[in-house]
C-alpha cells in the first residue's frame, strides 16, 4: 500500500482543483484509507455568519473523491455517485477539519466518511460519499 507522503506527492502532481482552491482547502494526508485536510471558515460562510452547509459538503467531497481515485489507480477514474451530510454543529471562526476514512475499498466502488470538526474538536457535519471507479476510456 503506497505511503501517505506518496499520497500528497500524488495530489500535488494532480491538484485539488480550482473549487477546493478557492476555498482555501489544504491537504495534510493523503492515502485511500485515512485522509485529512483543512478548510477556513472566513470566505466560506453564510450570511449569518456560519460555515455554509455546502462548504462542509466541498471538503467532505474533496476529501473522499481524491482518497478514492489514488485508490482507483493509473488508468482508473473515481467518480462521485452519491452524497449525503449531517451538518449537527455550526463553526464560526478559524479552521475546520475533515478527517477521511475509507469504509469499503472494492474494484468498482469506494465508500468514505468524512467527519468534520472545529477547533475546539466538535464535530460540525458528517459526509459519506460513493464513488463509481471505472477505466479511462
Amino acid at each position: 500500500m503506497p505511503s501517505r507522503s506518496a499520497g500528497l506527492d500524488w495530489a500535488a502532481e494532480r491538484g485539488l482543483g480550482a473549487l477546493a482552491d478557492r476555498m482555501g482547502i489544504e491537504l495534510l494526508e493523503l492515502s485511500a484509507d485515512h485522509s485529512v485536510a483543512t478548510m477556513p471558515v472566513e470566505g466560506n460562510t453564510q450570511p449569518v455568519g456560519l460555515l455554509h452547509g455546502g462548504a462542509y459538503v466541498v471538503l467532505g467531497e474533496s476529501l473522499g473523491s481524491m482518497s478514492a481515485n489514488f485508490h482507483a489507480g493509473r488508468g482508473h477514474l473515481a467518480l462521485g455517485v452519491d452524497i449525503n451530510a449531517t451538518h449537527t454543529g455550526s463553526a464560526t471562526s478559524g479552521i475546520v477539519t475533515g478527517v477521511c476514512t475509507a469504509i469499503h475499498l472494492g474494484r468498482t466502488l469506494t465508500v468514505h466518511e468524512i467527519v468534520v470538526t472545529d477547533e475546539s474538536g466538535r464535530r460540525c457535519s458528517t459526509v459519506r460519499i460513493t464513488n463509481l471507479i471505472k477505466p479511462l476510456l
